[in-house]
């Protein structure tokens, strides 16, 4: 865009700003100077190329450089490369009244017919020194009318030049591309649309404050032409806070876990009028400069106060935090292109946000392990537990009756445990000793099996695969085959993302091949889970057990009724459920 020395209006009966302001030579270009430096060097050492491309995203300046470009060739009084804007040339081509310069919306003007008519005019002569060719939007030309431009970019006339403009270079023909010089305009800064906004308010003298260019500014999203677009519709409405939605209640609502509030938000803002597209699309491009702040502030086009209060909240959130947001809003806004009521689709993602619990993926899995380890650590100890013995959590209560021959039983087991062996007496039993590594899936039982499982397999994956793995159960092996049983079809429908872990960890332990499969066991909920990683005491084994029917399960493990309270037992051992 135009220095403050040049600033001034630039065509006649015209008001707006980016028209107006409209830069005229290559010193007035702003936030491109890798295609300035190009460009004039290649006029002023007369190194033309006979055609450009010029690729970027819009409002950053392509169609105005080739305009720029055209006057420099045909200036009357050119300096370094840089065109005077005052002669004669440089005067008719910025009105658009110039022979020399022709310019071609692809867009609307894509068929073979319309490029056949432009190729064959470009033998005749002009009265300046070059002829150029301005196409916009040339990747929209269809197939028959690119290979009719093919044509003439590999032989054009000698005092001919073609500009081809485009926002997305990928859908011209290689054929094309290969036949010009490609350059590639970048978005603007935060800071220069600042000063570029600031300069035009001096030289327009506009009533502006701060608040209203930061507002042009963050709208702009780094074009320079939507920049200047907002700040006059800004000037034309006099209120700046109706062209933003305010985002700080929907921040509020995730960061406390409030789906009330998240609700209400978005249902206020619906009844000020704003789309749930746009809703979503705005609320997720500012969560994105949230996650840039955090990641590479560097990146990020957010500017003054704007900056500050998305640098805040994305601490606040955490990074995990912020990428689930942008994951979740992304779900969202595909889901919505084929939605009939499109603000349930954005309802129900804001719940999801709001409450980890409702989404089954894995980051909201690890996001509530993460949670309770923050839990942890901000909650003192438990004291030691009593040398008594306690119900675990989530365990059937036995009465009275039912504890006295199990504790009798301890007793005499301890009694025994307790007197001197004979020198001859056995080792332990062979099923503790760990199995050869030539050997590891051959006669290999389904208690042992659990137990290398939970001890030495589930260890080895990931902290997400850990919290799905610790909540199943090994149902069957037949030394092949694993079978694993979950308490429900949402968990089974997410281990596909743990297999590849799981599999690894497999064979590291077991050195052969298995194969895993899943079933549903709904009494998960209410059965016994595996027996613990960690060691229990130390029992004599009697040559013929005698089972009685009330405590036979006393040792064999915790019972769960729910990931959350096995979660709850493996950080907090010993502790005791209080109802």
């Amino acid at each position: 865009m135009a220095t403050p020395a040049s600033l001034a209006a630039s065509t006649d009966g015209v008001t707006s700003l980016y028209r107006r302001f409209r830069p005229g030579r290559f010193a007035e270009l702003r936030g491109q100077d890798h295609v300035v430096r190009a460009l004039q060097g290649a006029v002023a050492r007369e190194r033309i190329s006979h055609a450009y491309l010029f690729s970027g995203p819009r409002g950053t300046g392509k169609t105005t450089t080739a305009r720029i470009l055209a006057k420099a060739l045909n200036c009357e009084s050119p300096v370094d490369g840089d065109a005077c804007n005052q002669c004669a040339s440089c005067v008719a081509i910025t009105r658009g009244s110039s022979l020399d310069v022709t310019e071609l919306d692809a867009a609307s003007n894509n068929g073979v017919d319309d490029i056949r008519e432009i190729t064959a005019g470009a033998w005749h002569g002009t009265p300046g020194r070059w002829k150029i060719y301005i196409f916009d939007e040339v990747h929209q030309l269809s197939k028959p009318a690119s290979a009719a431009l093919l044509k003439t970019l590999e032989e054009p006339p000698p005092h001919v030049i073609f500009v081809l403009a485009t926002t997305d270079p990928h859908k011209v023909l290689p054929t094309i591309r290969s036949r010009t010089q490609h350059l590639e305009f970048r978005l603007l800064g935060g800071d220069t649309l600042k000063t570029l906004l600031d300069d035009v308010r001096g030289a327009a003298g506009l009533a502006v404050d701060e608040a209203t260019i930061e507002t042009a500014v963050r709208l702009g999203r780094g074009s320079a032409r939507d920049a200047l677009s907002a700040l006059d519709q800004l000037l034309a409405t006099g209120a700046g806070d109706a062209t933003q939605p305010d985002f700080d209640g929907l921040f509020r609502a995730i960061l406390g876990e409030d789906a009330v509030g998240a609700i209400s938000t978005l249902a206020l803002l619906a009844r000020d009028g704003w789309d749930p597209e746009q809703l979503a699309e705005t609320f997720a491009a500012e969560v994105r400069q949230a996650f840039l702040l955090q990641v590479a502030p560097d990146v990020a086009d957010a500017v003054d106060a704007d900056r500050e209060r998305l640098r805040d909240w994305g601490d606040s959130l955490g990074l995990a935090r912020t990428v689930r947001i942008l994951e979740t809003m992304g779900r969202a806004l595909r889901e919505m292109k084929s939605a009939p009521v499109k603000i349930v689709v954005l309802e129900v993602a804001m719940v999801r946000l709001v409450k980890p619990e409702l989404d089954s993926s894995l980051d909201a899995l690890a996001e509530r392990v993460t949670k309770l380890e923050r839990l942890d650590r901000s909650v003192a100890p438990p004291p030691a537990p009593a040398a008594a013995l306690r119900r675990p959590i989530g365990a059937v209560t036995t009465s009275a009756a039912e504890e006295v021959p199990v504790a009798a039983d301890e007793e005499s087991t301890e009694t025994r445990a307790s007197a001197p062996e004979p020198a001859a007496s056995a080792p332990e039993p062979a099923a503790s000793a760990p199995v050869p590594s030539s050997v590891a899936g051959e006669g290999l039982g389904l208690e042992e099996m659990r137990r290398r499982f939970a001890e030495r397999v589930v260890p080895r994956t990931s902290r997400g695969a850990q919290l799905v793995l610790r909540a199943a159960h090994v149902v069957a092996f037949d030394g092949t085959r694993l079978t694993l049983a979950v308490a429900s079809e949402e968990i089974r429908l997410n281990t596909d993302q743990i297999a590849q872990g799981l599999k690894g960890a497999l064979d590291h332990e077991f050195r052969t091949p298995l194969s895993v499969h899943w079933v549903v066991d709904p009494t998960l909920h209410t059965t016994k889970s595996p027996a613990p990683s960690r060691p229990s005491r130390a029992r004599s084994v009697d040559p013929a057990p005698d089972f009685d029917e009330g405590g036979a399960d006393d040792d064999q493990g915790t019972i769960v009724s729910s990931v959350a309270e096995h979660l709850i037992t493996e950080m907090f051992p010993g502790a005791e459920g209080i109802s």
